[in-house]
């Protein structure tokens, strides 16, 4: 896939969940007469349990990120109690007989098409964050025959694949975030970009075609620092990248691991010893950088050569050192260069 910009650096390794959601196609469009009251009962419940999702959400939040990032979830307690997304469901159950579901649908598409045709990047984004509420109250009526609610079986981990960045797929109804998050469309100053920034969930956005090439169930490593997703890697590569992510980026790093390398280390019998790190791709080189190691004595670049099977190019080649460089923050760097021989197995 192709380089793209960071919403939130970092690396990610795990399994696709994917999310799609089209408003428009939401279960039956009308019900008898005499469920109307149960459609509207349904509506208010789902309100409430929405309601309290983000309060605890915002609870959870508080003191691990800044508070005016976690005033952001402030817009959806309000749209969760605005007169006019309200009334405007309430109408379609009551004049139309229109499915619970189905009339959500239908109001957040039309808010959605208003605030879309303006050159207000703010209303645009207020279109997002009602969508979010909507796809919210959504999620919160998903429900058995036996009124039991649906909870698919995903993996602990995953890393969610979707057509738009958005809030509300940020966590699930547990309020669990996700590992990583790849998506075709969404903003870099949108709500739900500033909140992956600042909790530090690697993201990638503007990913054309994404959802045509991604299956749920794909093994993908989203390498965000460089902006880069390999989808299905083989073993080796999986192997190298697992060890990064073993091992904390620098954003991460706690107070106990900055400086780690720049303490005095010494022999049995006194003779000084200077270790220098060896690295393989960019979060390795951020962390050796923040631990204070004093260089890179390797630096493994045999990876760029084994991730595809075509040969990487020559600006590929240059861009990559470049960020190593740049990451390595003064840091002297050795690279070590590809020996190719048929054991490696390249097509070239």
């Amino acid at each position: 896939m192709e380089k793209l910009k960071a919403v939130a650096p970092g690396l990610a390794l795990g399994v696709v969940h994917r999310k799609d959601y089209d408003l428009s196609k939401a279960g039956p469009q009308r019900v008898p007469l005499e469920q109307v009251e149960r459609e509207l009962n349904r509506f208010h419940k789902a309100l409430s349990d929405s309601r309290r999702q983000i309060e605890s959400l915002k609870g959870s939040l508080t003191g691990k990120i800044p508070s005016e990032h976690v005033r952001i979830l402030d817009t959806h307690l309000a749209y969760l109690k605005d007169s006019v997304f309200l009334s405007d469901v309430e109408n379609l159950i009551l004049n139309e007989q229109m499915a619970l579901e189905a009339a959500i649908g239908k109001v957040i598409a039309d808010f959605d098409r208003i605030f879309r045709l303006v050159q207000s990047e703010t209303l645009r984004e207020r279109a997002v964050d009602l969508r979010d509420v909507g796809i919210r109250v959504l999620r919160n009526l998903e429900v058995r025959g036996d009124g039991e609610k649906v909870a698919p079986k995903l993996a602990d981990d995953y890393v969610l694949v979707a057509r738009e960045l958005s809030i509300v797929d940020m966590f699930n109804l547990s309020n669990e975030h996700v590992l990583g998050i790849v998506t075709e469309e969404g903003g870099l100053t949108s709500h739900a970009a500033i909140l992956a920034r600042s909790m530090r969930i690697p993201t990638l956005t503007g990913v054309t075609g994404l959802l045509e090439k991604v299956r749920e169930g794909d093994f993908v490593i989203l390498d965000a620092a460089e902006g880069l997703v390999r989808l299905n890697p083989d073993e080796l590569v999986r192997a190298q990248y697992s060890r990064a992510g073993g091992e904390k980026e620098a954003t991460g790093t706690t107070t106990a691991e900055i400086g780690l390398a720049r303490r005095p280390v010494k022999t049995r019998d006194g003779v000084a010893v200077t270790i220098s790190a060896t690295c393989g791709n960019l979060p390795e080189v951020d962390f050796a950088a923040n631990a204070g190691f004093p260089s890179i004595g390797l630096y493994r670049t045999e990876l760029l050569y084994l991730i595809d099977r075509d040969q990487p190019s020559l600006e590929s080649l240059v861009a990559h050192y470049a960020s190593v460089i740049e990451h390595a923050r003064g840091m002297p760097v050795t690279f070590r260069l590809l020996h190719a021989d048929s054991s490696l197995e390249v097509p070239y």
